[in-house]
């Protein structure tokens, strides 16, 4: 716990240094570039598709009709884009991740080792394409998670639990692999995942929860709708600070980890084996008469 704490306030102290600031802003031009396109060219179609497929649901026209029997407007015109902000979330959240995980947290990773453990040696354990491979196959696996998991988001208290574990869990492999791959080795690593898997998979989850709290900034169709060009690269920056901010935490924890495994490798000799210096003076006090290096080589001779 103690771990846990001291790389927590470590990372939101280093969140507030302007080169952190300013990395944070790189991932958010180019999903900001990315996500422009991709609304101008598919947001009318997508929430036309959308308005399509809720007007057209049998299972919701009962609904539908109850609201219009209370003298609600046109409640799918709201919903339709609302939905499909909702789909295209963990979308952008991913590709966020992605991104401060390949453009931030090289960078990041380096700052803590430069400024609180310069002296740590480097193994390279995690080359480039044993990262890439990492990186799709848990993108892989949570993306087919939340597919998997989208029906049971209509159960309100899971979808405030499912995509943030699903992010957190991401999250997780993707940043302590990042804070691990140039220091430790492949063998460090596993030991540090295997001791402190509990932890870690908390700090993912907590920072998924972080992550999800720019949702509330959609909460309201009409003024996301108003404020689209606003509110998507707003929300954005603040899923990439949150990213910064968890891999800043994954490498003070990690790192410290690997400092603390390395001392423990690293620490008293065996009993079994003293020092030759310890078992010279024995054999001195075992012979009060002989200089040491006598006493030492009668004490250790062949019987």
């Amino acid at each position: 716990m103690g771990l846990l704490v001291d790389s927590f306030w470590r990372a939101a102290v280093y969140c507030l240094r302007p080169r952190v600031i300013m990395l944070s802003m790189v991932p958010l031009l180019l999903i900001g570039v990315l996500g422009g396109a991709l609304g101008y060219f598919y947001w009318d179609g997508a929430v036309r598709d959308m308005r399509s497929m809720l007007e057209s649901s049998t299972l919701l026209a009962t609904f539908w009709g109850w609201l219009h029997a209370w003298g609600v407007g046109d409640v799918t015109a709201v919903m339709a884009p609302l939905m499909v902000i909702l789909v295209v979330t963990p979308v952008l959240v991913m590709v966020s991740l992605l991104a401060v995980a390949l453009l931030m947290t090289p960078a990041l990773v380096a700052l803590v080792a430069q400024r609180r453990f310069p002296h740590l040696e480097r193994k390279r354990g995690g080359s480039f394409w044993a990262g890439a491979v990492w990186y799709l196959g848990s993108t892989v696996l949570a993306v087919v998670a939340l597919v998997v998991s989208i029906p049971l988001w209509l159960v309100p208290p899971l979808v405030l639990v499912l995509p943030p574990l699903i992010w957190g869990w991401l999250t997780y492999r993707v940043m302590a692999f990042d804070a691990l791959a140039e220091h430790a080795s492949k063998d460090e690593r596993r030991e540090i995942l295997r001791r402190h898997r509990t932890s870690l998979l908390g700090i993912g989850v907590l920072t998924g929860y972080l992550g999800a709290a720019p949702s509330l900034v959609w909460a309201s169709g009409v003024v996301f709708a108003a404020a689209f060009f606003v509110l998507v690269p707003l929300a954005i920056w603040i899923y990439t600070l949150v990213f910064a901010f968890s891999s800043l935490w994954f490498a003070h924890y990690c790192l410290a980890a690997l400092e603390r495994l390395r001392r423990e490798g690293g620490g008293a000799p065996s009993a079994t084996a003293a020092p030759v210096s310890d078992q010279a003076a024995v054999a001195f006090a075992n012979h009060p008469g002989a200089a040491p290096d006598e006493a030492f080589t009668s004490e250790n001779k062949l019987p």
